[in-house]
């Protein structure tokens, strides 16, 4: 008998003597790793900025909850033993008339602070661009081409970042559930942040096929934002 010869005993199967994996799991004859390689490894983070955006309003009780993205994001990845090494938010403009209001005017040069203080520190900003339709004298806004630039930037993980192996996402879009699935294929597991309620009528409805198809999920609390508050030099900051 060789060393390769997989040792049994009482029916259960494990390590070949001369494996050079040390963290295979010990059962498993395919030389899986287990979890623990994984600890404090770079991970990625992809914000919806619309979910987030809605979903601080909610907490906020019709108010806006002010607070760091990146710190935000950084603490997400903390609480997975990981490292936050690059931050992605997607986004689009808020509309402007051909002649811009007054209200306009203002919603653009908050959001132009917004990005343009995360760009600064370093996180990538992806802009898509604000639809405004009238039905029945109402007007309701939408945002076009983000989902598409998220995936796409999912999509390029691989290429890339080919170290990655967990990637964070923030959002409760059942669209990517192709791409996540793409990305399980190539041994990058994805981490599901988000939020629903069961009751009905709810704003966050929760989607079955995008929490079965990542590596795990946690829903967002209050709590979550509020513990990420501006530092005192950038209390000034408008950051909705």
């Amino acid at each position: 008998m060789t060393n390769k010869i997989l040792l049994q005993k009482k029916d259960k199967i494990y390590k070949p003597e001369d494996t050079n994996n040390i963290n295979m799991l010990p059962g498993d004859p395919s030389g899986s790793p287990d979890e623990s390689f994984l600890l404090n490894s770079e991970t990625l983070v992809f914000i919806d900025e619309a979910f987030l955006s809605k979903l601080s309003k909610h907490f906020g009780g019709g108010k806006y909850l002010r607070f760091d993205r990146i710190k935000f994001s950084k603490n997400l990845a903390e609480k997975e033993k990981l490292i936050c090494r690059q931050i992605f938010l997607y986004i689009s403009p808020p509309f402007q008339s051909t002649i811009s209001s007054k209200e306009e005017e203002i919603r653009k040069e908050g959001y132009d602070r917004f990005t343009k203080n995360l760009r600064e520190a370093g996180v990538i900003v992806r802009e898509g661009r604000c639809q405004r339709l009238k039905i029945d004298n109402n007007f309701i806004y939408n945002q076009k081409a983000v989902d598409v630039l998220l995936a796409m930037d999912l999509t390029s993980v691989p290429l890339k970042y080919p170290e990655i192996r967990r990637i964070i996402l923030i959002s409760s879009d059942s669209d990517f559930v192709p791409v996540i699935k793409n990305l399980e294929e190539q041994n990058i597991k994805t981490i599901l942040y988000t939020y629903y309620e069961k009751k009905r009528d709810s704003p966050f409805s929760r989607s079955n096929e995008l929490i079965k198809s990542v590596f795990k999920y946690k829903l967002l609390t209050k709590e979550n934002l509020e513990s990420c508050s501006f530092d005192k030099s950038k209390r000034d900051e408008k950051n909705e």
